[in-house]
């Protein structure tokens, strides 16, 4: 029970009554001069009023605190939260409702409450619960709310004990195998002058064998030294990494919570980064207004891009427009449903091929209109692009195999 609404809010309904019972006896005592029965009234009237003093004792006497174990975790990942209590011994109860976001899982559907009946001396109480998030982002685990109550229920205070705490839900990430043909090869870019252009290390002029090279640019005296397929590159390519391009627009995807298509892309996205991380790959996140996520990243410093995909949030956008994406470097696009004009958009911002993957967002959302995805995956294949299209029924994994050997139909024969 709040404590607006005077000067004995605390009083539950039972320990009203009481007291307008105790002190209706006293009167009447009084006026029947009855000392016996003045002695129950004041009895009955200050018997509340006791309850109130330990009910206001008890509430500001508890301490508490929470702690996520652990605080940081994938999509699907199990978190435990524990509450600790500590005071003096209590005289009543504490009744404990904790605060957890839908988010967190079937678990989170009802909030977390406790009754603590006793305080041990030397360790108070500890009590726990369960939580697994089943969508990603940054959520508010908390406030906990305490209600102090003595033991015949007369009184009860309420009082926040703890504020909200961050849990950090991150994308699921799967592993991934293979490259695309050409992607981080420097090759992105045609032409000898485009591909010098930008900053980057220069690579050797012998590699080893990527699925989709031309088996004529193999190199027979490297692979019979190294005994593996290693070819030949036509010539020495500057290497500026690679941009991947994330499509965030709310207008361009399907879908509602972990099931939509943006939560597939963002999944994608962040396997993809780390699959190429692991390959030694230099890479840039930016979204579809060119703002960059992360600056260039390593295989060993994988957590702010998780952390900034975790905390992504659509966007209002409704075109593709934007600066041009940088030269020089292999671009890998997973975008949203496309109009013709955004992929004329795109292909403005981009000089020479790339990569991408389309999401059909109509199968996310089968009583919507039709997303287009196979005229704007023509389209983008006639300008030199690799492109495959997900399904609502893809994997990242299928996608990703699908990519790899350039296959050009929509990936759907694995349920999500």
């Amino acid at each position: 029970m709040s404590e607006k609404g005077g000067r004995f809010a605390g009083l539950t309904t039972r320990g009203r009554c009481l007291l307008a019972g105790g002190l209706a006896t006293a009167v009447c005592a009084v006026v029947l001069d009855e000392r016996d029965l003045l002695r129950v009234g004041a009895f009955v009237a200050l018997l509340p009023l006791l309850a109130l003093v330990l009910a206001a004792r008890a509430r500001r006497t508890v301490r508490a605190g929470r702690s996520l174990s652990p605080a940081r975790l994938p999509v699907g990942g199990d978190v435990t939260v524990e509450l600790r209590l500590q005071g003096p011994p209590l005289i009543g109860a504490i009744r404990l409702t904790d605060t957890a976001p839908d988010a967190a899982g079937p678990q989170a559907s009802a909030p977390p409450r406790f009754t603590v009946h006793r305080l041990s001396s030397r360790g108070g109480a500890a009590l726990t619960y369960p939580l697994r998030p089943v969508l990603r982002g940054v959520h508010r685990v908390g406030p906990l709310t305490g209600t102090a109550a003595d033991p015949l229920g007369l009184a009860e205070f309420e009082r926040g004990l703890i504020p909200a705490d961050r849990l950090l839900v991150l994308p699921r990430v799967v592993p991934l195998r293979g490259l695309p043909p050409s992607l981080g090869a420097g090759e992105g870019t045609p032409g000898a002058a485009l591909a010098h252009q930008g900053q980057g290390a220069s690579d050797v002029l012998i590699r080893q064998y990527r699925q989709g090279d031309e088996l004529r640019r193999v190199h027979w005296r490297s692979t019979a030294r190294h005994d593996e397929l290693m070819v030949r590159l036509e010539e020495r390519p500057w290497r500026g990494g690679t941009t991947v391009l994330l499509d965030r627009r709310d207008c361009a995807h399907r879908g509602r919570g972990p099931d939509s298509s943006l939560e597939f892309a963002v999944s994608l996205v962040a396997s993809v980064f780390s699959h190429l991380m692991a390959q030694g790959e230099a890479l840039t996140l930016v979204t579809e207004d060119g703002a960059e996520l992360t600056g260039p990243a390593s295989a060993a410093h994988t957590d702010p891009l998780l952390d900034a995909l975790a905390a992504l949030r659509p966007s209002a956008r409704t075109d593709l427009g934007g600066p041009q994406l940088t030269p020089g470097t292999d671009v890998l696009a997973v975008l949203g449903a496309m109009s013709p004009a955004q992929v004329d958009a795109l292909l403005a911002r981009r000089v020479g091929a790339g990569h991408a993957v389309l999401l059909d967002t109509a199968t996310w959302d089968p009583a919507g209109t039709t997303s287009g995805a196979a005229s704007s995956a023509a389209a983008l294949r006639r300008a030199g692009w690799h492109v495959t299209v997900a399904t609502a029924r893809s994997t990242p994994e299928r996608v990703w195999d699908d990519l790899v050997s350039g296959a050009v139909g929509p990936v759907g024969a694995a349920a999500r």
